[in-house]
């Protein structure tokens, strides 16, 4: 399956369970859990990861995202499954 088959590029989002899935949800994932996991970011970045992380995993769990992939780290891991 194709990218555009999912989410064609004159759309931005789609409705998947009563949830929305916007394009650049998977990317904002992968950037909002590397200032998690970096020891070096400020505790204002890690709260501001941690909300904008929050607000996508409903979408990310729409999408089976986890069902797939393992988070490896551990810290990381733990924190998602406790949201």
């Amino acid at each position: 399956m194709r990218a555009d088959q999912i989410l064609p590029d004159h759309l931005d989002h789609v409705e998947l369970e009563g949830t929305t899935i916007r394009k650049g949800t998977v990317g904002a994932f992968l950037a909002n859990a590397r200032v998690m996991t970096d020891p070096a970011a400020s505790a204002a970045a890690r709260e501001q990861a941690e909300a904008d992380l929050a607000a996508i995993l409903p979408a990310l769990r729409a999408i089976g995202l986890f069902a797939v992939l393992d988070i490896r780290d551990t810290a990381l891991r733990a924190w998602v499954e406790a949201h």
